[in-house]
This record gives C-alpha cells, structure tokens and sequence, in this order.
C-alpha cells in the first residue's frame, strides 16, 4: 500500500488571521501535489477532522493559527507528540467544541470505538497571528507567511522518509 498523506486546513475565515491554515491549503490544492497527498479544507468543522484522520494516514499536517509569543508571522513546525495538549478527561465530544487539540486528545477513544487507524505522524504548520479579531483577510505579516507555509508543506509531503524536525521561523 502507498503512503497517504493528509493536509488539512484550520480556522475560522471570519476571524482575521485565523483562517490562516484555510487559506494555506487553498493555495496548497493549487500547486501540483504528488499522488498520495490530499488536502482538505476542515475550518471549523472539528468533528470532520476526527472521523477523517481515522481514514489511516501515514502523515498528517495541520496546517492553523498558532499564537506562541512570536512575531506576527512566524512559522512553527511542531511534531505532535503522543499527549495532546488537552488530556481525554477533559475532552468533550461536543460538536462546536472539537479543536484540534481536543480531536488529537480523543483520538484513541475513536480509533477503539470506530475501528480506524490514527495517523502515524502528526505535525502542525502553525503561524503567529497579528489578529484574530472579527473580520475577512490575513494581516500582511501572515498573509506575507503564506507562500513559505505551502513550501514547507511541499517538503513535508515530498519527504516520507520520516525525518526528525524542527521549529522553523
């Protein structure tokens, strides 16, 4: 079997900066991808993302807004580790409230009660937002942060090899 790889995008395009990781993938589903890489637009709809990331991906990336003290703009490569920030206990199925984080969480307790595989590798491609007030459109900083975002992505998705990463800004 091939591997499969999964690009999906978060946020809410309503809220500035935060539609950073939906517009990162738009631009991503542009470009010529190899074979084994799709890409979604999940946005808001965390519960979409739980059953899709049951569907056996060798690799995911979630591509979101990420605010860890950086400068408007900077990029985060971060390796998912096997805890999720939220633990199971604290994580509610509630449909409008299933971060990725949440999702990340509960991810073993769907996999037993669905019979899906989790992915192998998750990784997120996350941006420093300059806001995430109402309104349409990227800052210039992140909107700036766009085009580097899709070619980390391209080289993520091209490298199945698995290799050890780091935090890029």
């Amino acid at each position: 079997m091939s591997p499969r790889t999964l690009v999906a995008g978060i946020g809410n395009i309503f809220l500035g900066d935060d539609g950073f990781g939906v517009e990162t993938v738009r631009r991503l589903a542009a470009e010529p991808l190899p074979e084994h890489v799709e890409t979604a637009d999940i946005g808001v709809r965390g519960v979409h993302l739980a059953y899709q990331l049951l569907d056996g991906y060798d690799l995911v990336v979630l591509v979101d807004a990420t605010a860890r003290g950086g400068a408007p703009g900077t990029l985060y490569l971060i390796e998912v580790g096997e805890q999720a920030a939220v633990e199971p206990e604290a994580a509610l199925l509630d449909g409008h409230r299933m971060s990725p984080d949440t999702v990340l969480a509960l991810l073993d307790t769907l996999c037993a009660g669905t019979g899906g595989t989790a992915p192998g590798r998750t990784v997120v491609v996350g941006c420093e937002p300059a806001t995430v007030e109402e309104g349409i459109g990227l800052s210039e900083p992140v909107a700036g942060a766009v085009p580097e975002a899709v070619r980390l992505i391209l080289s993520l998705t091209g490298d199945q090899a698995g290799h050890a990463l780091t935090a890029t800004h």
